[in-house]
């Protein structure tokens, strides 16, 4: 499509978030080590249901532009920016200064499956999935475009 990002935008896949953290820690580590400044890091990790919101730690000038954005996400049925963190595997990016987000899907049926024998990926729905992912998509391509500061 010939669509190029203004920053960087980077997909991590963490491991061992219940485990001690040893994706999330090492990855931070790795941006101390070589200076990398990571701005912006958004997690998923509260199920993979219909997406409702975004969660942030964003102070509050940077919120205020985050929320100036929702208008774009509101034809996906995410109405609103809570405050909180993005998740423990970009937990530790914070103390790097790091802007954390996460996606804040309907959370009804969350322990229906979180953890339980059926908490298998034949039981998301796609469509959900998909919902997600595309908002998450389109809030780090914002990001990327327009910045946060």
């Amino acid at each position: 499509m010939g669509i190029k990002p203004k920053r960087t935008i980077r997909a991590v896949l963490f491991a061992n978030e219940e485990n001690g953290l040893r994706g999330g820690l090492a990855y931070a580590k790795h941006a101390e080590v070589y200076k990398e400044r990571i701005v912006f890091a958004l997690e998923s990790d509260a199920g993979g249901f219909t997406p409702r919101g975004f969660f942030t730690n964003a102070k509050a000038e940077i919120r205020k532009k985050i929320e100036s954005w929702l208008p774009l996400f509101k034809n996906y049925g995410v109405y609103y920016l809570i405050e909180g963190s993005g998740g423990a595997d970009i937990s530790p990016l914070e103390p790097l200064g790091t802007v954390l987000a996460g996606l804040a899907p309907d959370s009804q049926r969350y322990f229906d499956l979180h953890h339980a024998a059926n908490d298998v990926f034949e039981a998301v729905s796609k469509r959900e999935l998909e919902l997600g992912a595309v908002n998450m998509a389109a809030l780090v391509w914002l990001v990327s475009e327009y910045g946060l500061f």
